[in-house]
């Protein structure tokens, strides 16, 4: 059995899109952490960190703390953090609940569609998830 911390840790896009998560992933060790994740997610605060996650732990891309998908990942990702906690109004270091998050994605989806999901490799993953499907049907 895993030895949590109290909190767990997200960067800032992961505040938005693991709320599309369907149960696909890189792998079966990154899918496993996912769905352990949401076991815990309801229960515990979420604290906004700045960097390589909870999530990203489990991530075959990630070498040495950075993100190692293709050669400028790490740093989209990061202008992709800024702009989910602007959009959120959330800032490092915060602690906060996933219902309260989850409240907020209804106001800022339009706009995070617009900047990021149009683009994104994981699109096809995200449309299979019912949440998504609602706001993409607005």
């Amino acid at each position: 059995m895993k030895n949590y911390d109290s909190v767990l840790k997200f960067r800032g896009h992961h505040l938005i899109c693991l709320h599309f998560f369907s149960g696909e992933g890189y792998d079966t060790s990154f899918i496993d952490n996912l769905r352990d994740i949401f076991r815990r997610i309801e229960k515990e605060e979420i604290e906004i960190y700045n960097g390589a996650d909870d999530v990203c732990g489990s991530c075959p891309y990630l070498k040495d703390g950075r993100c190692q998908y293709d050669k400028d990942a790490d740093e989209k990702i990061k202008k992709m953090d800024e702009m989910a906690l602007r959009l959120l109004k959330i800032e490092h270091g915060t602690k906060i609940k996933w219902q309260d998050v989850r409240g907020k994605i209804p106001e800022i989806f339009p706009q995070w569609f617009a900047n990021y999901c149009y683009d994104c490799d994981w699109l096809e993953v995200c449309e299979k998830n019912e949440f998504y499907k609602g706001f993409r049907a607005r």
